[in-house]
C-alpha cells in the first residue's frame, strides 16, 4: 500500500443532477425534476460555496452532460466542468472540437470524464454492441487519437475501431497541453487503459484497503509506461454537526425505500450490468441487504441498494468525515467529487460544516457584507462588539 502524508487541501467537486433530484431514494416523493433552472442553482450554489468543480454524469437516464454543461459554464466563475462521455457515441474527431470549444467557452475550465460504460442493453441503443474487454479497447484507441488531437497533431489512426486520415483541430482548446483526461473503471482493461491515457484515475468508495489496491495497480501499470496519474474519489456525503444527526439523516435517506424496490433495482444491476465496478458496489452490501450497510467506519453503503453506480457515502460529523477523506488521501486520493440528496440544500451544508475542518477556505465567496454576524438576530452585535474590544 503507498501511503503519503495528506498535507495540501483536498480538491472537493461536487454533482450536478441532470437525471433529476430528491429528499429520499426510492421513492417520487419529494422528487425535483432535473429541469435547467434548478440545476443552475446548484451550479452557481457550488461556484460560490467554492467547490472546485463539477460533475454532469451521462446515461441513458441523464439530460445531455454536454448541451448543459455549455449552459452552465457562462453563468459561473470559476466551476470547473468535468463532463461524463461514452466514447463509442461519437468519433474523436467529432468530440475533440466540442471540448476544445466548451474549453474555450469556459475560459479553460473543461475536464472531460471518459466512461466507457458497463450497460449492454442501454449502450445498444446508443449503437454500441461490443462485449465489455472490446469496448475498453475501442476507449483505447478513442483516447489515443482524442489526446493527441488536441495536442495539435494531424492524426492518421487505422486501428480496428477508429479509422480516421488527416484528422485535425482549427480551434484549439485553451488548457495546455490538453484538457485534463479523467477516467474510471475496475477491470484489468480498465486499468490498462488508465494507466497509458488518463491524466486523473477515479475510483468509487470502497473500503480504504480496497482502494488501495486499485490506486497501486494503476500506478505500477503507469509507471511501466513511464507516466505518472493522479487520483480521485466519487462517494457520496452525509455530513451532520454530530455523529447521531448524520446516521439519522442516513436512515432517513431510505426511509421511504420499499424492499421492493430494492429487489427490482438488484435484479436490474445483475442482469443488465457487465461492470466489474458495479459487482464490487453491489458485493459490499451483500446484494441489499439493509442489515449490513456500514462496510467500514463511516463508509454506508445504502445508496447502493437503488442507485447504480457510486452508491456509498461517508457518515458523520464534519471531524469524523474529514478524518475518513484524509485516509484516501493518505492513499494519493486528492480530489473528492461529492453529492448529497438533495443536492442544493447538501451543497451549503457540507461547505459549512465540512470545509472549515478540511481546510478549504471561503477565498471563493465574494460580496460577504460587514453586518453577516448579526442579520439572523441580535446576539451577532455582542458579537462584533467583542470583538472591536
Amino acid at each position: 500500500m503507498t501511503q503519503s502524508t495528506p498535507s495540501a487541501p483536498l480538491d472537493l467537486f461536487w454533482f450536478i443532477p441532470v437525471s433529476g433530484d430528491g429528499s429520499y431514494l426510492g421513492t417520487t416523493q419529494g422528487h425535483r425534476p432535473a429541469d435547467f433552472g434548478y440545476l443552475r442553482q446548484i451550479a452557481q450554489a457550488a461556484d460560490r460555496l467554492g467547490y472546485g468543480g463539477v460533475l454532469i454524469p451521462t446515461g441513458r437516464n441523464c439530460d445531455d452532460p454536454w448541451v448543459t454543461a455549455a449552459a452552465l459554464a457562462p453563468l459561473t466563475e470559476r466551476l470547473r466542468y468535468l463532463v461524463a462521455l461514452r466514447p463509442g457515441v461519437a468519433s474523436p474527431s467529432y468530440v475533440a472540437r466540442q471540448a476544445a470549444a466548451l474549453d474555450r467557452i469556459s475560459n479553460g475550465r473543461f475536464i472531460i470524464n471518459v466512461v466507457t460504460g458497463g450497460n449492454p442493453a442501454e449502450l445498444a441503443g446508443d449503437g454500441i454492441f461490443l462485449d465489455h474487454d472490446e469496448r475498453y479497447a475501442q476507449t483505447d484507441e478513442f483516447l489515443s487519437v482524442y489526446r493527441r488531437l488536441l495536442a495539435g497533431e494531424t492524426v492518421d489512426h487505422d486501428g480496428r475501431h477508429i479509422r480516421v486520415r488527416g484528422a485535425k483541430l482549427e480551434f484549439p482548446a485553451v488548457q495546455k497541453p490538453i484538457p485534463p483526461v479523467w477516467f474510471g473503471g475496475s477491470s484489468d482493461p480498465a486499468l490498462d487503459v488508465a494507466a497509458r491515457h488518463s491524466d486523473v484515475y477515479l475510483t468509487w468508495g470502497e473500503p480504504v484497503v480496497d482502494v488501495a489496491q486499485k490506486l497501486d495497480a494503476v500506478r505500477a501499470r503507469a509507471a511501466a509506461l513511464g507516466r505518472t496519474v493522479r487520483f480521485g474519489l466519487r462517494i457520496h456525503l452525509i455530513v451532520r454537526e454530530t455523529d447521531a444527526e448524520a446516521w439519522a439523516a442516513a436512515e432517513k435517506l431510505i426511509s421511504k425505500l420499499p424492499d421492493e424496490a430494492i429487489a427490482a433495482a438488484q435484479k436490474k444491476f445483475a442482469q443488465e450490468s457487465d461492470s466489474v465496478g458495479q459487482k464490487r458496489m453491489t458485493v459490499l452490501h451483500g446484494g441489499g441487504r439493509r442489515d449490513r450497510l456500514e462496510i467500514a467506519p463511516n463508509l454506508w453503503a445504502g445508496i447502493g441498494l437503488v442507485r447504480g453506480g457510486a452508491g456509498t457515502a461517508l457518515v458523520g460529523s464534519p471531524q469524523t468525515v474529514a478524518a475518513r477523506l484524509r485516509e484516501y488521501q493518505a492513499l494519493g486520493i486528492e480530489t473528492i467529487i461529492a453529492s448529497g440528496y438533495p443536492h442544493l440544500e447538501e451543497a451549503y451544508t457540507v461547505a459549512e460544516l465540512l470545509f472549515p475542518v478540511l481546510g478549504i477556505g471561503p477565498a471563493a465567496r465574494r460580496g460577504i457584507h460587514g453586518t453577516q454576524p448579526g442579520e439572523f438576530g441580535t446576539s451577532g452585535t455582542g458579537v462584533r462588539l467583542a470583538a472591536a474590544s
